[in-house]
């Protein structure tokens, strides 16, 4: 008889953070502001900590996510909204303790242990969990306030350079300015920027343009495999 795999959280960390480094160079670097000062939000408004801060902070960093939110698939079906097809959870752990029924006290691991060992006491035992939450940039139907707008003026922002943006221009591509994300989406063939005044500079604006430009060169001048591989390592 097969027995059950028991789930490594430890594992499942430590595989997530690795998959977001294989992603690129310094994937931390998002080089326009943001809402909330970066810091991971539970629906509620209430603060991720430790482990789950740095995931979460890290998976948005690395996808360009300016509003600090995230919920479950049911937190958002809650709230009448609906989580778009096809896109990927994150993960979150939870760490706690609860009462063994019969009074015997075990470990995160399940085995049973002494009292010294489980100073919780009264038969409780220590475990840890993950489950999966989305952004809401993923999600479809929400209100309005979970898209905050990024903190400061946007009038003391770059401005554009006109050698910069005649350059940029003359290569026609297809570019939408707005929103919290610098990506390129193959299925439309089009480039989505956030606006020019949210970036640290000019300069980090036309860099990021010009990087989310080299997946539009390799989406039609590489061979399909290639071509493929370009796409995914942004």
């Amino acid at each position: 008889m097969a027995t059950k795999q028991k789930m490594d959280v430890a594992a499942d960390v430590t595989n997530e953070i690795i998959a977001l480094l294989e992603k690129g160079t310094m994937p931390w670097r998002r080089p326009w502001k943001i809402a909330g000062g970066g810091v991971p939000l539970r629906h509620n408004g209430e603060r991720y900590q430790a482990i789950n801060a740095f995931l979460l902070g890290l998976r948005a960093a690395m996808m360009g996510y300016s509003s600090p939110y995230w919920m479950t698939f049911a937190q958002s079906k809650a709230l009448n909204a609906s989580v778009r097809r096809g896109e990927r959870s994150s993960l979150v752990v939870y760490y706690g303790t609860a009462k063994k029924p019969g009074g015997e006290t075990k470990n995160a691991a399940g085995d049973a242990v002494g009292e010294e060992e489980g100073r919780e006491g009264g038969g409780s035992y220590r475990f840890l969990k993950s489950y999966r939450v989305f952004h809401v940039s993923q999600i479809e139907g929400l209100d309005a306030s979970y898209h905050p707008e990024p903190e400061g003026d946007p009038s003391d922002g770059p401005q554009p350079i006109p050698e910069a943006q005649a350059f940029f221009d003359a290569i026609a591509a297809d570019v939408v300015i707005g929103g919290d994300q610098a990506c390129f989406i193959p299925s439309l063939d089009r480039i989505h920027m956030p606006p020019i005044d949210r970036f640290e500079s000019a300069g980090a604006y036309y860099s990021t343009l010009f990087h989310e430009l080299g997946h539009n060169a390799a989406f039609w001048i590489m061979p399909r495999g290639q071509r493929n591989t370009v796409i995914r390592q942004g």
